[in-house]
């Protein structure tokens, strides 16, 4: 059918190309009147708020972008003080101070509130998240208290308590006055108002400070009355001296009067500015106050 077109004269091919022409552009001018006039057409109501509330979100989200879930979860750091403690009856705070992220001093609270008991330090290195080297940390500050020892079997086969195994110790007569920094547990046990719980503690943290050079630093035992210092008396002490320029930072936080902030202080200035010589350069931290320096001054060799 095509074939038929080149049977017309050349001046009617041409009259109807120009047809074809102008019909194509009618066509497509109508389709674009169409789709102009929509586009024209006003929105509603309900379709212009939803328009509004999704460009609204869009700067919302530009001016205040959302934090990421770590930064909501992120643990808050806590100052580390190793000092004796009873896994049995420790707080989940006083775990946490003694360098315990978050989650294993959740973990003890619950294991306790279920029943369990920690018998021997070694039952707490079993402590679900506690590493090797964490329990290693903490292991000479672990104290069992009385209650919580581990019972045993006698030849008889009845259950007896290992602290009752021990010989009867009376206690000492008034007017005794002992060594305090030569006293064992048993001597301690003999003082009146400390038991064999309380021996331990004051042998522990006399270990821990190089031993005392006052009966007043007595009081910073936990549970211990200040009735118990006229039993003891304080020769003069050959107190064990914390090297300030040799100790590592975990030597230097672990005496009682530090902390990782002071440790940490120490550290920064011997690397920056050498070793420290006097007092005076102590002072100058401010993570020590006057009444700091003056605690732990007995303590320390600037050799």
């Amino acid at each position: 059918m095509w074939k038929d077109f080149f049977y017309f004269t050349k001046a009617e091919r041409r009259a109807i190309l120009v047809l074809l022409i102008l019909l194509a552009l009618l066509s497509g001018g109508s389709i674009w009147f169409r789709l102009k006039k929509q586009d024209m057409t006003p929105l509603s109501l309900s379709e212009s708020e939803r328009i509004d509330s999704f460009l609204t979100g869009l700067e919302e989200k530009k001016r205040f972008p959302k934090k990421s879930f770590s930064s909501y979860h992120k643990e808050p750091a806590v100052p580390v003080r190793l000092r004796p403690f009873d896994p049995n009856t420790a707080d989940s705070s006083t775990l946490r101070t003694l360098g315990l992220p978050a989650f294993i001093a959740r973990n003890v609270v619950k294991y306790r509130e279920k029943g369990g008991i920690f018998h021997t330090p070694e039952d707490f290195s079993r402590m679900y998240g506690l590493s090797p080297a964490q329990f290693e940390t903490l292991k000479p500050y672990i104290i069992i208290g009385e209650n919580f020892l581990k019972p045993e079997r006698d030849t008889m086969r009845h259950t007896v308590f290992v602290r009752d195994t021990l010989p009867y110790l009376p206690k000492y007569p008034e007017g005794t006055v002992i060594d305090l920094n030569r006293a064992d547990t048993a001597s301690l046990k003999r003082v009146p108002g400390i038991g064999s719980g309380l021996a331990r503690r004051i042998v522990a943290y006399r270990n821990r400070l190089g031993g005392f050079y006052s009966v007043s630093q007595l009081q910073e035992i936990p549970h211990l009355d200040a009735k118990v210092n006229q039993w003891f008396k304080v020769e003069q002490a050959e107190l064990r001296k914390l090297e300030i320029n040799r100790a590592s930072l975990d030597r230097l936080r672990s005496h009682p009067y530090m902390d990782f902030y002071k440790a940490k202080a120490i550290i920064e200035y011997r690397r920056k500015r050498g070793k420290l010589k006097s007092l005076s350069q102590l002072s100058l931290f401010e993570a020590f106050s006057e009444e700091d320096i003056k605690k732990i001054t007995p303590y320390l060799s600037f050799e």
